[in-house]
This record gives C-alpha cells, structure tokens and sequence, in this order.
C-alpha cells in the first residue's frame, strides 16, 4: 500500500509541475501573443490556475466513486486522467501555428490535469492512513505526501537536463532553438512511461480494511458529497482552512518565485538566468524531502494540532522576512543577484513547506467518517488549492508590480493567520478511530468502567 500511494501520487505531482515549470519558462513564449512579457506571464499562470478549478470537481466526481465502489478502482481513473492530459500537452501546437486554439487546447488539458489530481491525493492518503498501524498513521501517511517532492524534483531536473543539453538560455530565448522548438515536449511525453508503471504498481492493490468493514456493515451512501455537505460541512471548513498556508507557502516558493526570479530587471524582478535558479531550487527541494518524515513523526509524537500550530506559526514568521531577502537592494539583481541568499531563502521555505505538509494526509481523512472520507477529505484539499494555490501566483506576481515584494510575504502571513485560527478550533486527532470516529483512549476508560 505504501508503495502505491508513493508511487501514484509522485506521477500524479510529476506530471502537475511539469505543467507549473512550463508555465513560467515556456508557454508564455509559445502559447500567448507576443506584445507585453508582463502579461504572457500572468495569462500563463491564469491558465496554470484553471487546474485548482477543477480540483474540487475532481474530488467529488472521483469521490464519489471513491467511496462508492472503493479505494483502488477510483485511483486507477485518477492516475489514467492525469496521465493521459500531460502526454497530450506534449503533442499540442503553438500559438503560432494556430492561434487561439493553442491556448484553449492548453487550457483544457489543464482542467484535465487538475480533475485527476482532484481525486488521486485523498485516495492515495486513504491508501495509506487505513491500513496503517495504532499509533503510526501519521508515519504511514507522510509516504504518498514524499510524492510531491519526488515529482517536483524530477519534473525541475529534467528540465534543468533539457536546458543544458539544447543550450536554452531563459534571458535570450531561441525561439527556433531545439528547446523551444521541441525539447520542451519531452517531460510531458515521457510520463505516459511513467504512468504505465504507476498503472502496474495499483492494479496489483486490495482494498483498505477499513473501507471493506464499512461495506460489510453497510454504511455505503448513495450521494457521498450530499452526506458530507449535510453531516461534516464544518469539517469541510475546518480542512479547508487547515491546508491554506501549506498551499500558499508551496506555490509561493516554487511556481511564484521562479517567475520573480528568472523575470527581466525592468520589470522589478531579479533577471536570474532559469538554469541557475533551476539548480537551486533542486537543492532546496531536498529540505522538502527530508522535512516529510519528520513531520510524520513529530505528528504522531506530539499530535498533528500542537504540531502544526508551532510550524504555521514559523510560517507566519517566515512572511514577515521576505523583505529581508528577496528585497533587490538586498538581493542584487541578474549576474550580480546572491545566489547564496536566494537559496537560504528556498531552503528555509521548504523545509517549511515539509513540515507542515508532511501530516495533512493524516489530518484531513481523520477529520471525516469512512462512508465519506474519500469525499470529504478531497474537497477540503482541493477547496483549499483555489484560495492557497490557484490565485497565489497571480496575487504575488500582483502585488510585486504594484507595492513591492515585502507585501507577498504579508500575503503569506495573512493565510497562515487563517491555518492557525482553523487548528485552533479544531480537536486533536491522534487517537482517532478510523472506523467510530471516537478517540480510541476515550472509548477504552468507558470499557473499563462500566459495570
């Protein structure tokens, strides 16, 4: 089970930020009209944000089956949504060869791209917190969070591989360079591969325990997203709020700061060439990594609420700096930009970004009842993506233009004032019975003292 859920959701984020990477470097040079950079760009990461759109659509349509007819059939169709709509972005035709269609085809595989992940993330978290053992579910469930990691470090060194090879340079773009030409497709073709093995790896899967007893006592429910609405609409809330700083602080250091960094000095960004910035994100995304399983055990250790209160407060924290270091007094600009800096800052972000993250695949699931769990757990994170992730970018690149850079990092604050506030109201889940919904400690001194 582990495996799978590693395996799936690292295709799934593979393929989410091959499309987020492309997003800044590539397709506001092939997919919107020329004329204003500043605007290719925002039209660009609009379209990125189409996605998050259909994410809570995707978790109520793959929900639904979800906690229908079970865990595994649902994640095959997530994995095969997704998987198929990145290849086809590969093979699409740019503006130039036919003009408003390219951007609507790149739209659409988008919302496609944005349905799967809707419904893979809440499976392949089920995956893991419904089998895992007394006391280890938030261990067991950091494994498929490893997902987004893996995939945005693999999605970025290919990219960063591709750039190299074909001598791509972001500040002087060839437009009839191989890269631009062609190379760039080779990410999104390749992960029909990668989604074949993905495919392999969860037909071989059996059904969660813990699904298969709900079943047997009967508790299916024929409209999963009305019963969530009905009964757990304030865990949706709760969920919902509960995820935004994780969003906002992830989109922020990768799809916002990537346009920030690589974007031309006349536009008040850095003019850093994409390579070098490329690598180091790289580096930082091992922070990212190695944050993932300490969260897990910090969450079962201590508990997920006192957990995730300490590090969304080290987030709020974190906003109040970006002043400190992104500000281009301080940060120097172009070849004469500190890279040294630029990394303490990614760094710092996401191991951030891998502490808080590390726990939600146990959080949220605990937060609602088995018949709806897939449904439940799916909105709320995908709620959460338009009002953390799909606007972010935008509102960043925004806000640079407008009122400097020091306000992106207030934004940030702003959402992690939101998680505190959701964490706060919300009860401990540790203890948690997955099948009752009841504190498993509370149900044992019953049992021990009744008559």
């Amino acid at each position: 089970m582990i495996v799978a859920s590693l395996v799936g959701t690292s295709i799934e984020f593979y393929d989410f930020y091959v499309y987020a990477t492309a997003a800044i470097s590539v397709f506001p040079l092939l997919f919107f009209p020329k004329g204003n950079d500043g605007a290719a760009v925002l039209a660009s990461l609009a379209t990125f944000g189409v996605a998050f759109v259909a994410r809570p659509i995707g978790s109520v349509l793959f929900g639904h089956f979800g906690d229908r007819i079970g865990r595994k059939a649902t994640l095959l169709g997530s994995l095969l949504t997704m998987g198929i709509a990145t290849f086809l972005i590969g093979l699409l035709p740019s503006y130039q060869q036919i003009g408003v269609f390219a951007p609507a085809l790149l739209a659409i595989m988008r919302f496609a791209q944005g349905l799967g992940l809707g419904g893979e993330w809440s499976g392949a978290a089920l995956l893991a917190t419904e089998t895992a053992a007394r006391g280890r579910r938030a261990w067991a469930a950091m494994w498929p969070q490893l997902g987004a990691p893996i995939g945005f470090f693999v999605a970025n060194g290919l990219f960063l591989v591709l750039t190299v090879v074909f001598g791509h340079d972001s500040t002087k773009p060839l437009f009839d360079g191989p890269f631009l030409t062609w190379g760039w497709r080779l990410p999104f073709l390749i992960s029909i591969i990668i989604v074949a093995i993905g495919l392999y790896v969860r037909i071989r899967l059996e059904e969660t325990p813990v699904f298969a007893r709900a079943v047997a006592r009967g508790e299916k429910v024929k409209a999963p997203i009305g019963e969530v609405f009905r009964r757990n609409w304030v865990q949706v809330v709760q969920g919902t709020f509960i995820m935004l700083a994780t969003y906002g602080v992830f989109y922020l250091m990768t799809t916002w700061i990537l346009s920030y960094a690589i974007g031309p000095v006349a536009q008040g960004k850095l003019g850093i060439g994409y390579r070098d910035f490329l690598v180091l994100q790289l580096i930082a995304i091992l922070f990212f990594a190695a944050c993932v399983p300490l969260s897990g055990w910090l969450a079962d250790r201590f508990g997920r609420r006192s957990t995730l209160l300490v590090i969304t407060g080290l987030i709020i924290v974190f906003g109040f700096t970006f002043t400190l270091f992104l500000n281009r007094n301080v940060m120097g600009t172009g070849t004469g930009a500190n890279m040294g800096l630029m990394l303490l800052f990614l760094c710092i972000g996401m191991a951030l970004m891998g502490l808080t993250f590390g726990p939600m695949s146990a959080v949220l699931p605990e937060l609602f009842p088995t018949n709806t769990r897939y449904t439940g757990s799916g909105v709320a994170y995908n709620v959460s993506s338009i009002l953390g992730a799909a606007i972010t970018p935008f509102v960043a690149d925004a806000l640079v233009q407008s009122v400097g850079v020091g306000w992106v990092g207030v934004y940030l604050a702003f959402m992690g004032a939101l998680t505190f506030i959701a964490l706060w109201f919300t009860r401990e889940t540790r203890n948690r019975n997955l099948d009752t919904l009841e504190d498993e400690a509370a149900t044992i001194a019953v049992e021990t003292t009744s008559p």
